[in-house]
């Protein structure tokens, strides 16, 4: 079945459903969202803890509140939010297949938002040795099982192990709790607050080498920052944080990707190299917190509006790019209007100076007072670009503490 819509926005978590909502309420036409989940939400409906915003009264929002409220502010727009339904390839510009209940079709639209967020890499991904037994989850992969069967230490294990640092490893400890597992300990490559993990045991400077057990998890090696060996008894492990955009959509459309986020590249318009497609939200940059993948659909509304489009591939704008020990900076090239800029370091930094120079005149240098941290951005307004020269050279974003 051949069908035709005016936008089509693939994937409804925070920033798809948002970047809808404005879209229809702004008059862009038809719009249409498919999500390959069963509900739509993203990652925030599988949360049960707070930090998504608050309501009208003030009172604050968990996970699957702020997701049922996207969701139902999508509807009232007069967005079709479709869920079970899978974008599998392209069948040319601004056209693609799709996997629905009722059969294949083949989606033609205006414009095309990319808004497939980011998962956790798994076990595999991580170059973790051992034996492959059960017991081995990412966060989201726990999330999924409480949600779906609830609260059941048979269902999880009895006695876990949590890999990580961030606040998704808080998220996973909080879930692990709640549904009556033991959490043994905390390992972190990095540097990690104690006090936001309460008395449980914190392995800082550690990492995992190896899973034990055949058929079931039986414990993981680890070994600390000196050299040192142990093995932690447990039957389950999971793994949070080292998020990947989920970008294989994106990559099947030719789409270049910034090398820092593995994103797909783009200017301060969200438009990607393809005219007519956008890319928005955590499949820029795993991972930022809802409100902020959110504010980029937002955005990315007026974008679309403006040019459905995309107008000329943005291959002439300059390039930003991150070096020393930033790992990313999105948006990685700047579009005609200066925008904000979202940079990631690759380890935490205590009260840095960040640098940004095109050839090697500086633009901008500022001391922050507090510290980055790995799996927390810093926004830099947009008068940090504000100077560079269209025709000039790449724009530099560093930092030295």
């Amino acid at each position: 079945m051949n069908r035709t819509v005016d936008v089509l926005v693939v994937g409804a978590g925070p920033a798809g459903l948002a970047a809808a909502a404005r879209l229809a309420a702004t008059g862009a036409g038809r719009v249409e969202v498919l999500e390959r989940e069963e509900a739509a939400g993203g990652v925030p409906r599988l949360c049960a803890g707070t930090g998504f915003g608050a309501d009208a009264l003030g009172r604050p929002l968990d996970g699957p509140a702020y997701a049922r409220r996207a969701l139902r502010a999508a509807l009232r727009a007069g967005a079709t939010v479709r869920t079970g339904v899978s974008a599998t390839g392209w069948a040319g510009p601004l056209t693609l297949d799709v996997t629905a209940p009722t059969g294949l079709e083949r989606v033609r639209a205006r414009a095309v938002v990319l808004a497939t967020g980011a998962r956790e890499r798994p076990r595999s991904a991580r170059l973790v040795p051992g034996s492959r037994p059960a017991g081995v989850l990412t966060t989201g992969e726990l999330q999924r099982t409480v949600s779906r069967f609830g609260a059941r230490p048979e269902r999880i294990g009895r006695r876990a192990v949590v890999v990580g640092g961030d606040p998704v490893a808080r998220a996973a400890v909080r879930t692990l709790r709640a549904a009556g597992v033991e959490v043994a300990a905390l390992v972190s490559e990095h540097p990690v607050r104690r006090a936001a993990f309460g008395r449980l045991p914190v392995l800082a400077g550690a990492v995992v080498t190896e899973l034990l057990g055949r058929g079931r998890l039986t414990g993981v090696a680890i070994r600390d920052g000196n050299g040192r060996a142990a093995v932690l008894r447990c039957d389950t492990v999971v793994f949070t944080g080292d998020w990947i955009p989920d970008h294989e959509l994106a990559r099947a459309c030719g789409l270049p990707l910034a090398p820092g986020t593995r994103g797909p590249a783009v200017d301060g318009a969200f438009r990607t190299a393809e005219p007519g497609v956008f890319a928005v939200g955590n499949l820029l940059h795993g991972v930022e917190p809802a409100l902020v993948a959110a504010a980029e659909g937002r955005a990315v509304a007026a974008a679309v509006r403006e040019r459905p489009d995309g107008g000329p591939p943005p291959v002439t704008g300059v390039t930003v790019v991150a070096e020393g020990p930033l790992r990313w900076v999105s948006p990685g090239r700047l579009g005609p209007v200066a925008v904000p800029l979202l940079v990631r370091p690759e380890r935490r930094l205590v009260r840095p100076v960040l640098t940004a120079a095109q050839d090697g005149t500086p633009l901008r240098r500022e001391r922050l007072s507090g510290s980055l941290a790995p799996w927390r951005s810093v926004r830099l307004p947009p008068h940090w670009t504000s100077g560079a020269d269209p025709a000039g050279g790449p724009v530099v974003i560093s930092a030295e503490e």
